[in-house]
C-alpha cells in the first residue's frame, strides 16, 4: 500500500490559528463585555425602569448627567482615591517585586505571604478593615485605648475614612502586581546587570538606567490595569464604610449602582452614567498608549 504524504500547514492556517488560540477569550469578550456594553449605550438613550418598557428620550440623560452636581462630587471623590492610591499601588509593588528576585532564605514563603492578600475577595477584604479599624470594636482602638490614647474616628471621619479605604485597597492588590513586576524583572538578562557593574554603575544607577527602562512594558500593563481597577472600585468600599461616613467615601460606580437600583429605579440613566465612566477610562488608556507609545522599550 502507498503511504499518505503528510499534507504540510497552508498559508491560510499560518493566519487562521492565532485567531483560534484566542477564540475562547473572545467568546468571553464578546458576551460578558461587548455587548452589554452595546446594550448600556442602547438603554442610556432611553427612559427605563428595567421593568416597564423603553421609551426612547436621546441624549436628555446625558444632559442630566452633565447638570447632576452628585454625581460629579462622586466622580471627584474618585478621582482623589485613584490620585492618592496609585502611586502607592505602582511603587510598594516594584520595591517588593525588587526583593523577592534576590536570593533571600524562604523567598517563596514571603511571595506567598505578600500575594496572599490579592486572593482575598474585595468584599471580605472591606470587612476585615472593619473589624480593625471600626471605631467602638475594632483592634486598632482598642489598643490605643490599651495605651491610654484617645479613639479615632476611623470610619466617622471623612479624611480618615478615605485613608483607611486606600490602605484596604493597597493591601489588597500589592502581591498582584508584585507578581507581574517579578515576571517582568526576571525577563531582564543578568548580563546587563554584570556588565554595568564591571562599569562602575552602583546598584542605584542600575536601577534607574537597566530595570526602570526595561521594565517598561511591565510598568504599563501596570499602570492602565491598576487605573481601571481602582476607577471601579465598589464592593471593598461598601463592606468597609458604605459610602460613608454621609458621602465622603461614595465612588462614582457606587453612585451609578443607587441610580440604577434604589430609588426610582432609573436603569436609562444610570447607564448614561456608565458611558460617561466608560469613556473616561477608554480616554484614559488611550492617552497613555500614546504618551507610553503603548509600553515600547525606546
Amino acid at each position: 500500500m502507498k503511504r499518505k504524504k503528510n499534507r504540510g500547514v497552508t498559508s491560510l492556517e499560518m493566519k487562521l490559528f492565532p485567531y483560534f488560540l484566542i477564540l475562547p477569550n473572545l467568546f468571553i469578550f464578546t458576551a460578558f463585555i461587548a455587548v452589554p456594553a452595546l446594550f448600556g449605550a442602547y438603554f442610556s438613550l432611553h427612559n427605563w425602569s428595567g421593568i416597564n418598557e423603553p421609551v426612547f428620550i436621546g441624549l436628555q440623560n446625558y444632559v442630566r448627567a452633565f447638570h447632576d452636581m452628585k454625581f460629579w462630587r462622586s466622580f471627584g471623590k474618585t478621582l482623589i482615591y485613584v490620585g492618592i492610591s496609585l502611586p502607592f499601588i505602582m511603587g510598594i509593588p516594584l520595591f517588593l517585586a525588587n526583593l523577592m528576585i534576590k536570593e533571600i532564605r524562604a523567598k517563596g514563603m514571603f511571595r506567598a505571604i505578600f500575594y496572599w492578600p490579592s486572593m482575598v475577595s474585595y468584599i471580605i477584604a472591606g470587612i476585615s478593615f472593619k473589624f480593625m479599624f471600626g471605631d467602638n470594636t475594632g483592634i486598632i482602638n482598642f489598643l490605643l485605648d490599651l495605651f491610654g490614647k484617645s479613639k479615632i474616628g476611623w470610619l466617622t471621619q471623612g479624611r480618615t475614612a478615605m485613608f483607611v479605604v486606600i490602605l484596604a485597597t493597597i493591601w489588597a492588590r500589592t502581591g498582584f502586581y508584585m507578581v507581574t513586576y517579578i515576571s517582568g524583572l526576571q525577563s531582564i538578562p543578568v548580563s546587563y546587570y554584570e556588565a554595568a557593574e564591571v562599569d562602575g554603575a552602583t546598584p542605584l544607577q542600575g536601577f534607574f538606567k537597566i530595570t526602570l527602562p526595561l521594565l517598561k512594558p511591565t510598568t504599563f500593563l501596570v499602570l492602565i490595569l491598576s487605573f481601571i481597577d481602582l476607577f471601579k472600585a465598589y464592593g471593598l468600599v461598601l463592606a468597609l464604610t458604605g459610602g460613608g461616613p454621609g458621602t465622603a467615601t461614595k465612588f462614582v460606580v457606587q453612585y451609578i449602582y443607587e441610580a440604577a437600583f434604589d430609588g426610582k429605579r432609573e436603569m436609562g440613566y444610570a447607564s448614561a452614567l456608565s458611558m460617561i465612566l466608560l469613556v473616561v477610562m477608554a480616554v484614559f488608556t488611550l492617552l497613555q498608549f500614546k504618551v507610553n507609545k503603548g509600553g515600547e522599550i525606546e
